[in-house]
């Protein structure tokens, strides 16, 4: 990955740089060494992440108010700390050895929107899951709460699909914990070859069709 040399990301529009914030935060609760890759062109930026405890890939765009063009993989944590929210602005760190998924992103172009879910119905059954989740742990004998039965009731729960979207529980289950379940815009469902997309104003989460070969992948941002 071969990055152009910037110090600072300028948002164009209020409030981003406090969600980005916002989200990088919670990538670093549950991964203090979480690592983001960020990419900018086109007047926008995309912090892509894969989130702890998630199968899935989450990311931010925001548009920029001085257009520039990045590729690089930073430290969540340490670009959390150059947060700037009053000037709307994050300064850029120096490069990490970026995980493997960092090198494998989804297709850039391609996307469909297949259907439009309200989010409040989306975030309804995310809770539900983590619900029965919960209460289906607290019937096990505590000789029987080991890793890989816990595992094997998330994978169970997790790989359902939301109704007859074809879209796994995980990815709900994850826009819910990364708060892009917000507002009264309905959430958007989308595909672009073996992939599928949750989209809100907040934030995308995207998933590989289970099954999916390798191909129609992509190191350009969504």
């Amino acid at each position: 990955m071969t990055a152009t040399v910037a110090s600072r990301l300028i948002f164009a529009d209020p409030g981003e740089a406090a969600g980005l914030a916002a989200f990088l935060g919670r990538l670093v609760r549950w991964e203090k060494n979480a690592a983001v890759r960020i990419q900018a062109g086109g007047g926008v930026a995309a912090v892509f992440a894969k989130p702890a405890r998630f199968e899935v890939l989450a990311v931010r765009i925001g548009r920029l108010l001085e257009p520039l063009e990045l590729d690089i993989t930073v430290s969540a944590g340490e670009l959390l700390e150059r947060v700037e929210e009053e000037r709307e602005s994050v300064g850029v760190p120096a490069a990490v050895t970026g995980p493997s998924w960092a090198g494998l992103l989804p297709p850039r172009g391609g996307w469909r929107e297949f259907a439009r879910v309200p989010v409040d119905a989306v975030g309804s059954v995310a809770a539900a899951a983590v619900g029965e989740f919960r209460e289906r742990v607290e019937k096990l004998p505590t000789g029987q709460r080991g890793r890989e039965a816990l595992d094997g009731l998330a994978e169970e729960i997790w790989s359902r699909p939301l109704g007859d979207t074809g879209l796994p529980l995980r990815a709900a289950h994850a826009a819910h914990a990364l708060g892009f379940l917000r507002g009264k815009e309905p959430a958007g469902l989308l595909e672009s070859g073996a992939w599928l997309r949750l989209r809100t104003p907040y934030g995308s989460v995207l998933v590989r069709r289970h099954g999916a070969a390798a191909g129609g992948l992509s190191v350009t941002p969504v």
